[in-house]
């Protein structure tokens, strides 16, 4: 039995899980079922939303433990749900180790959500929700065009690798000044609180609440804080550019 590389196939199991938007009980379980394949006595993972550690021991072994650090992290819950059922595949004993460490290699290397995609959600998701709303045929229009922009500008930061929360306060003050341009200066829109607040909504940090409210569920205290506290910080970081923008005009 090679449990040096049941231990990496484990560790990379776990690390595309964190970095594309699994919660952490998710990724500490699909861990230590795999771990546990090895029989060995001590098997032991926990997670963090930015690191794991694993440890694999065993009376015939020398003591494995490894800390890997998850910086960069993305939404992408097709390669979540590919990690998962390989993991279970290997467990099952459908695959064998070897097997599931390369597909898994393929799926890291899986490329993203293209560009392209990424800019239509925001724009069909800012004029759905204006709509949901109460926001009219035209504001419909403009939560569209305004989506669209968005989504064109929050890509391109984010290709220059600018910090998040940055990001946010800087697209969301954009949205503001938009629907001040569409509403109050071009014959487009007819609500500036509907539009903008259709148009924030690709902003808000949906997944990460979901995350925090699950893992707090599942007993994981640390990691189900420190998720709600990203959702609150970038909540906030939405809010300035909104108050910043307004305050350029109303104010």
């Amino acid at each position: 039995m090679d449990f040096r590389l049941i231990f990496k196939t484990a560790l990379l199991a776990g690390e595309i899980m964190l970095r594309n938007g699994a919660e952490t009980y998710r990724v500490e379980d699909t861990i230590n079922r795999i771990l546990k394949t090895t029989k060995f006595a001590v098997v032991e993972s926990y997670v963090t939303p930015t690191g794991l550690f694993a440890t694999l021991d065993d009376p015939s072994i020398d003591s494995i433990t490894m800390v890997r650090r998850v910086g960069q992290r993305s939404i992408h819950m097709g390669k979540v749900e590919k990690v998962n059922n390989v993991s279970r595949e290997y467990v099952s004993g459908q695959i064998s180790v070897y097997e599931a460490y390369s597909r898994l290699l393929v799926i890291k290397d899986l490329e993203p959500y293209s560009r392209l995609i990424h800019i239509l959600c925001f724009g069909i998701i800012a004029a759905c929700f204006t709509v949901v709303f109460g926001g009219s045929p035209c504001d419909f229009l403009t939560s569209l065009i305004i989506g669209l922009i968005l989504g064109v500008f929050h890509k391109w930061m984010e290709s220059r690798q600018i910090s998040k929360f940055i990001n946010d306060i800087i697209s969301s003050g954009m949205v503001g000044l938009l629907s001040i341009l569409f509403t109050d200066y071009l014959p487009l829109g007819t609500d500036i609180d509907t539009i903008i607040i259709g148009c924030i909504m690709p902003l808000v940090p949906g997944l990460a609440i979901t995350n925090a409210i699950r893992d707090t569920l599942e007993g994981d205290l640390v990691s189900g804080l420190a998720r709600a506290l990203e959702a609150f910080i970038i909540a906030i970081s939405i809010a300035v550019g909104i108050a910043i923008s307004l305050s350029l005009f109303y104010i």
